[in-house]
């Protein structure tokens, strides 16, 4: 199963991060929105990181990381942020919320590998 769940509404950034994560040893799941993100966890319990856009239809990212630290309070997952927003009240809202990370857009991954294999046990 999964390792890593890439949750965003732009079906080009959920390409461009599954695509590169896959080819780096990560094996990757893909949601549209929170809520479709939701259902994904809810199903498979080897996912340890998502990876997460803040603004989405139905279900936005900071909404889908509490409802995962509610829900699962006790599971080991990482939740990280990869989003364009920038500004210290919404990272204070998702630390509050229980996001691990904070990635601002464009995604360039060779600087989150290290991280994200540590995050999934790989390292």
């Amino acid at each position: 199963m999964a390792q890593v769940l890439v949750v965003d509404d732009s079906s080009t950034m959920r390409e461009i991060v599954s695509t590169f994560l896959s080819k780096n040893g990560f094996d990757v799941a893909v949601a549209s929105d929170g809520r479709d993100g939701l259902a994904h966890l809810r199903q498979d319990p080897d996912i340890r990181l998502v990876v997460s856009d803040i603004n989405m239809p139905n279900m936005d990212g900071l909404t889908m990381a509490q409802t995962i630290r509610t829900e699962m309070g006790d599971r080991d997952v990482r939740i990280v942020m990869l989003t364009t927003e920038d500004n210290s009240a919404i990272r204070a809202r998702g630390r509050e919320v229980g996001v691990t990370g904070w990635i601002v857009k464009p995604f360039r991954g060779d600087a989150v590998l290290g991280p994200f294999r540590r995050f999934c046990g790989m390292a």
